[in-house]
């Protein structure tokens, strides 16, 4: 939803858009600036991006055919 909002605002502005959705405009504006801010961003997404890279590497390192379940495991024989 926070997608199409960013492709559509420029024609039709924000709160146009959230009075059609079902979406208030200030959970996008809330949304949006934590967004660009990885201060701002909860505890949990802070961990998720820095361990994004390395889901990644076991992910490329079998081939991308590890589904979540092998994934988390490899990473859990890995020590993370």
């Amino acid at each position: 939803m926070f997608a199409f909002i960013d492709d559509h605002r420029g024609a039709y502005g924000v709160e146009p858009i959230c009075k059609v959705l079902p979406i208030a405009p200030s959970t996008y504006h809330a949304h949006a600036s934590r967004r660009g801010d990885l201060i701002k961003l909860s505890i949990r997404a802070r961990r998720d991006a820095a361990l994004l890279p390395e889901v990644q590497r076991v992910f490329d390192e079998n081939f991308q055919v590890y589904d979540v379940r092998k994934v988390w495991r490899q990473m859990k024989r890995e020590g993370h």
